[in-house]
This record gives structure tokens, sequence and C-alpha cells, in this order.
């Protein structure tokens, strides 16, 4: 058991490496979405650029900050919701009238331990809660929500940034929310 707990956080320092290595590289990446679901409504003629998270007051790994902003980055792209989702720093981004951008700051985080989960199924959860909004360039706040991501019972402790991200970009989806 040791062992994969040794590989896993191997990955984990390695994917924070990349990212430290290859900022530009991805940052230089930028999902399009197409625009075929026009039953969407208004919030398809927008686009939105993905800030990187804020972990707040708290000590959270790097390894869960980037999972939470790459897990964001597919599930806002599954919606169909925008026209384009980009990453922070995306020069692209620059250049599109109708864009928003969603903030992301931790307000809670519990660690979790995937041992005592896999044995007792009632104590060790991963738990998140984030602060997400969407503001227009010149600050005004379209969208505010408190967002929670979890993983109970199965899973490795990543697997709650997986669903915070699906709730993230569920609220989206199911809100309605006001530029003008």
């Amino acid at each position: 058991m040791k062992t994969n707990r040794r590989g896993s956080s191997i990955i984990h320092v390695a994917i924070v490496a990349i990212m430290v290595a290859f900022p530009a590289w991805l940052t230089a990446q930028t999902a399009a979405v197409k625009s075929s679901d026009a039953s969407s409504g208004s919030a398809m003629q927008w686009s939105v650029q993905v800030d990187r998270v804020n972990p707040g007051d708290l000590e959270i790994a790097d390894s869960f900050q980037v999972a939470i902003y790459e897990n964001l980055l597919k599930e806002l792209n599954k919606t169909k919701q925008f026209k384009q989702v980009f990453r922070d720093g995306d020069r692209n981004a620059s250049d599109v009238p109708n864009l928003l951008v969603l903030q992301t700051t931790v307000e809670k985080y519990t660690p979790g331990n995937e041992t005592r989960r896999a044995v007792t199924t009632v104590s060790g959860a991963t738990k998140l809660t984030v602060r997400s909004q969407i503001v227009t360039r010149e600050g005004k706040i379209v969208l505010d929500r408190r967002v929670n991501g979890d993983v109970r019972m199965f899973g490795s402790n990543l697997r709650a940034t997986h669903n915070l991200a699906r709730n993230i970009a569920k609220a989206i989806k199911q809100s309605r929310w006001d530029v003008s």
C-alpha cells in the first residue's frame, strides 16, 4: 500500500513540475467549444477565462489546485455554455469582445484519508468548499455561488476536485445570470 501512496505522490509532484516548467505551453492552449447547441441561450455568445484557483488562507497542495483548475476547464467545455473557454494568461483572450472571468477561491478544505474511507466508508472524506464568481472585465459580479465537492466513499482524494469542478459547471449551467 505504501508503494501506491508514494507513486501517487510522485505523480502529483510531476504534474506540478510540468505546470511550473511549461506555463507558456499550457496557457497557449485554448479549448474552443463548438456552437452547435443553440438551446443554451444567451450565454453562448460569451467566452470565459478560467483564472487560477486561489487557495485563500488555506494550506492546499499544489496538486489539488492544479487538479481543480484542469477539471474546471474540462467540465466547462462539456457544458457547451460558452463560445470559448480560455486558460488564465492566454493572450488570445484579450482580443475576445464578450469575455467573462471565472474566479475560484477555496474557503474550506478537509483533507481525507483514502485508506480510512475504504475500510470504514464513514470517515476519511475529502471535502472542498469554494466560492465561484463569474465577473466581467470591468469587475461586475455576474454570478456568485458557493459550491462543494467531496469524495466520501471510494476513490482517490483528487476525485474530490473532479466532483467540485463538475458541481461548479452544473451551477453555472443551471443559473440565470445577466451581464447587461
